[in-house]
């Protein structure tokens, strides 16, 4: 299974569930757990990699539908 697409797979799965719980919000997966929600992409993905490597989580923008899928970073992404 290609990376992170378990992660993604999950966050459809449980889009409703999570949309109630977290809307509007980057939530961030991770072995099919949300282990984050931030107010944007960029905190969350500073915070996240403070404690989890570039590449083994998920940044997915918590909302109804599927305009908001997603954004894959690779490790060699540099965030100024």
């Amino acid at each position: 299974m290609e990376k992170l697409e378990k992660e993604f797979k999950y966050y459809l799965e449980h889009q409703d569930e999570l949309v109630k719980k977290y809307n509007g919000k980057y939530i961030v997966i991770k072995d099919l757990e949300v282990i984050g929600a931030y107010d944007s992409e960029l905190e969350a993905i500073e915070k996240t990699t403070e404690k989890y490597e570039l590449g083994t989580f998920l940044v997915q923008k918590c909302e109804h539908g599927n305009e908001s899928y997603t954004h894959t970073y690779n490790s060699r992404v540099l965030f100024a």
